[in-house]
């Protein structure tokens, strides 16, 4: 693939909150795409899976012959930016998973799916986030958080108050990185704009 504008950049688009993120990313000059099939996903040199039904993308994307090329890639390092369920699709290991959920990995982490409680248990809150000087405002819907993490990931973001104070909440790991919040809701575009740097960085070395 050779070098243009900007990275070109996918978004799973089968299922969740596509749009929000493209638009985010085309506002960071990336070429930003939806990809649902195979073909739109080899353009890609990075990939966001955004927040939906974590169930339901793992079994749409095998019916549309995305699930193995997606974790083949993974392995080979592309960059890859999971929101909510999109952290979900990366971890290595799932809590309170249904009995047939399946996901991507690459992140050496355990997520709790849902752990924050149900939609009505949505809410909003200020994070420090590492690399960042001012605190994201953080919006979680039905969100995961990570319950433990291998010696490679680094914590990017923590719950500083309340029940669930120290849960880890933003990841990173090599050219993976994934929150259980939804950077893309809002117009604070800084967490999409690390993630840019990262694919650019990576697609640079590459080509």
């Amino acid at each position: 693939m050779g070098n243009q504008a900007g990275p070109t950049i996918g978004v799973f688009a089968l299922q969740g909150d596509v749009r929000e993120h493209l638009r985010m990313l085309d506002s960071l000059g990336a070429r930003a795409i939806g990809v649902r099939r195979p073909a739109e996903f080899e353009q890609c040199h990075g990939l966001v899976i955004p927040g939906g039904e974590s169930t339901t993308m793992f079994k749409l994307a095998r019916t549309f012959d995305l699930f193995e090329p997606i974790r083949q890639q993974i392995k080979e390092g592309l960059p890859v930016f999971g929101t909510c369920a999109g952290m979900i699709m990366l971890a290595d290991r799932v809590e309170d998973g249904t009995p047939d959920q399946e996901t991507l990995g690459g992140l050496d982490i355990t997520v709790r799916r849902n752990a924050f409680g149900r939609q009505v248990d949505s809410f909003e809150g200020d994070l420090d986030f590492a690399g960042l000087d001012e605190t994201v405002h953080a919006i979680f819907i039905r969100a995961p958080w990570v319950e433990s993490t291998g010696p490679g990931v680094e914590a990017l973001a923590r719950i500083d108050h309340g029940p669930a104070a120290g849960r880890i909440v933003a990841v990173r790991q090599g050219s993976l990185m994934a929150t259980s919040f939804h950077p893309e809701v809002g117009g604070d575009d800084r967490i999409h704009r690390m993630f840019v740097d990262l694919v650019t960085a990576t697609y640079t070395d590459t080509d």
